[in-house]
């Protein structure tokens, strides 16, 4: 199963191939979702937390990747990281430009998953 491919990014807009147009999304093998950040009670601090990613995980994702936001305001909690890497995923955390690109790369040949903020 493959993850869907991000069409493009732009400040508070991202167009992702077989979805709606959104400001975030969470994406896996097999599809996603505009990320709605109140169902974990998430915020930019202390930032993505392991039960964001957890979906991710659950549709099957082997690698990971983590936007920052365009501003890299958005931070993610070190136990985050260490969740992932106690799961033996790979992880992959940057600006939300370089995070799309990486994602796209990846997504032509892994199960990758990813968590999108389009802006700050």
């Amino acid at each position: 199963m493959t993850s869907p491919k991000i069409v493009s990014v732009e400040w508070g807009h991202m167009q992702v191939e077989g979805l709606q147009p959104g400001k975030d999304f969470k994406l896996y093998p097999g599809g996603g979702h505009e990320w709605d950040w109140s169902e974990t009670g998430m915020r930019h601090h202390p930032g993505i937390q392991p039960e964001d990613v957890e979906e991710l995980l659950a549709h099957g994702a082997t690698v990971i990747v983590l936007s920052r936001g365009m501003d890299l305001k958005l931070e993610v909690d070190p136990a985050t990281l260490d969740y992932l890497e106690s799961k033996g995923v790979e992880t992959h955390v940057a600006e939300t430009e370089l995070a799309v690109a990486l994602y796209n790369d990846l997504a032509a040949t892994r199960p990758v998953g990813g968590l999108f903020h389009s802006t700050c």
